[in-house]
């Protein structure tokens, strides 16, 4: 199943410490839901049991330096939230990679194994 997502927060933004306890930063609130808008629209929450295999195509919304990595947090549990798979310990093979283009976007693909 290939899903377009938006571009993710890093990381570094997506958690905050409130009273003592870390919770989910309002970027971070606001990009869960667009990603359960972008499933819905694109009729992809479909509660995949098992173990997955997920492939990320990062498109850089411009050409200031990033780590791929920090893209992760975010976009996994924004396709958790959304109902595209149960939890995200059920990836087994997870593969990140820069797209060539400029983009703004993640294509995602998820697939049973």
């Amino acid at each position: 199943m290939m899903i377009e997502l938006p571009f993710p927060p890093s990381v570094n933004t997506y958690w905050r410490v409130f009273q003592n306890r870390m919770i989910i930063s309002k970027a971070g609130r606001e990009y869960r839901k667009a990603v359960q808008d972008c499933i819905m629209l694109q009729k992809a929450n479909k509660h995949i049991g098992g173990n997955i295999a997920v492939v990320i195509e990062a498109f850089r919304p411009d050409n200031r330096v990033r780590d791929l990595d920090n893209l992760l947090k975010a976009s996994l549990d924004g396709l958790v939230h959304s109902g595209v798979f149960i939890d995200d310990s059920q990836i087994q093979d997870l593969r990140i990679f820069w797209a060539k283009e400029k983009g703004g976007k993640l294509l995602v693909n998820v697939e049973r194994l």
